[in-house]
């Protein structure tokens, strides 16, 4: 802007030259045109050295040869003095990719491309033009980007790298902002973009999560084999349980049928002690006195005792029956039976 300046005035020379000259030449044209066209271009060119634009999300530094003035310029159109100079600081939001060699504490090499998002510090961009000026990204932000990365990359083994993605991100971020800070460059975000291995390690990877993968199948499977022959296990443990129990109820209820035969038994050797007591009381008797209870009751008694098992077929009345008994003689009692007049009505059933 300077040069127009300068370049202005020397255009307010010329027609001043002009106006002067133009007293001693009898020409109108050159005596009133070329001054004032001289005249006008001189003050458009000094208005227009004079005139200074800031486009939008920049500040504007002013100085004066080289110095730093202590006003700053808002985005817009200024007026200032043609030997000052303004110089445009970018304050947007600003985006950076750098790629980088690194290695992790096994001495594994790793690429990595690493992304920052930054602004500077709108109310300090005059400082930062004094003391680093404006190539601020190349004299601070990158060296710092690289020194963050390398060193919390050396932290961790290759292996670490892959599963601490996240956390690796987040400790070179918070790095970057304390550093960065000091310069009053803000960091807004960081991330790593990618993360690039060397072939034979890529390998290697692949084959340990391979091998993972078939150890843990493997497991499953095992823990599968145990939970069937726990089941299996367990169902022999319930159905032993269950034919041990069945068992138990079973001799339960035999013992209980024994000792149900038992009393049955004590029950049928009373009964009988006292179907033979009466039989022995009417064997005591004189026979002349035996009445046909007791004639019923030892025939029921004999009876029984030859008795096989098997029902009769003969029926006799009473008549029969005691005609019968009284041709037996004295076989069964040892004398003669005494004649009855038995009942003849009703048939009767041994």
């Amino acid at each position: 802007m300077i040069v127009l300046f300068v370049f202005a005035i020397l255009l307010f020379v010329a027609a001043l030259i002009a106006i002067f000259c133009a007293k001693k030449i009898n020409k109108p044209l050159l005596r009133g045109l070329l001054p004032t066209v001289l005249l006008v271009l001189s003050v458009v060119l000094a208005l227009i050295s004079c005139l200074r634009t800031v486009p939008t999300g920049h500040t504007g530094i002013v100085t004066t040869f080289g110095k730093v003035e202590n006003i700053t310029y808002e985005a817009g159109v200024h007026l200032c003095a043609p030997w000052q100079e303004v110089v445009n600081m970018d304050n947007r939001n600003q985006k950076a990719s750098v790629d980088l060699a690194c290695f992790s504490s096994d001495i594994q090499e790793v690429a990595v491309t690493y992304t920052i998002n930054y602004q500077i510090s709108k109310a300090n961009a005059q400082t930062i033009y004094k003391e680093i000026g404006i190539s601020y990204y190349d004299v601070i932000i990158a060296p710092r980007i690289q020194e963050a990365v390398k060193s919390e990359f050396a932290k961790y083994t290759a292996e670490e790298l892959l599963n601490m993605r996240s956390k690796l991100s987040g400790d070179i971020r918070s790095l970057l902002t304390a550093q960065l800070e000091a310069y009053n460059v803000v960091v807004i975000d960081a991330s790593i973009e990618d993360l690039d291995f060397s072939d034979t390690f890529t390998d290697a990877v692949e084959a340990k999560q391979v091998a993972e993968q078939k150890s843990k199948q493997a497991k499953i499977e095992q823990e599968q084999k145990n939970m069937e022959a726990e089941a299996a296990a367990e169902r022999a443990r319930i159905e032993a349980e269950a034919e041990a129990a069945v068992a138990k109820i079973a001799a339960e209820a035999e013992l209980e049928v024994v000792k149900i035969q038992a009393d049955a038994a004590e029950y049928a050797g009373q009964k009988d002690a006292a179907v033979i007591g009466q039989v022995r009381d009417i064997l005591a008797k004189d026979p002349k006195n035996l009445d046909n209870d007791d004639l019923h009751t030892l025939m029921l008694y004999y009876y029984i005792l030859q008795w096989d098992g098997v029902l009769p077929e003969t029926y006799f009345s009473n008549s029969d029956f005691y005609s019968f008994m009284a041709a037996l003689g004295t076989g069964a009692l040892g004398e003669t039976l005494p004649e009855t007049n038995a009942p003849t009505e009703e048939p009767v059933t041994p």
